[in-house]
């Protein structure tokens, strides 16, 4: 069984992310999105909120693609959460050049630490490069409307988050 690995923070998860999330799963069969503990980021949601929000949304791509989608914390080393969930993939998002260099880094250090864990770089859709989760919390926080970047259900949690 083939098995991917989607890291990130997904504070909140946006249509950039469910984008990648959708096409990776075609690649494999089962598609782990590893929801990263980051005390550091200051997340807007809890650990346990950002979970609910990806299993919600994941639960109809799991459906169109047949393939197994599960959410799974982690807060060690991106390359013992690929050990953990069994993942012979990592999948990252790229949305411009800047994206490429800091990814560059981070493939360098995850094969000298294991070199059979392959990493997959997936461009974002032009329509959803410039999303990004940092900047849709900011329109939000500030009133904006940011619903041509996440979805729905995502939406309306803002919404209600900063009223």
């Amino acid at each position: 069984m083939r098995v991917g690995l989607y890291p990130g923070t997904f504070d909140p998860i946006t249509l950039g992310h469910v984008d990648i999330i959708r096409r990776a799963a075609v690649l494999v069969d089962k598609l782990v999105i590893g929801v990263a503990i980051n005390r550091d980021k200051g997340p807007l949601y809890t650990l346990e909120e950002r979970v609910a929000m990806i299993e919600a949304e994941c639960a109809k791509l799991s459906e169109e693609t047949g393939t197994e989608i599960v959410a799974h914390p982690f807060e060690n080393l991106l390359i013992n959460c690929a050990h953990d969930v069994g993942a012979q993939l990592i999948i990252r998002g790229l949305r411009a050049v800047t994206d490429f260099e800091y990814e560059y880094q981070m493939v360098g250090m995850n094969r000298a630490l294991d070199d059979t864990v392959e990493t997959v770089f997936l461009m974002a859709d032009l329509q959803h490069q410039a999303i990004a989760s940092k900047l849709v919390k900011e329109i939000a926080r500030l009133g904006g409307d940011v619903s041509k970047f996440v979805t729905p259900m995502v939406n309306d949690s803002l919404i209600e988050r900063f009223g």
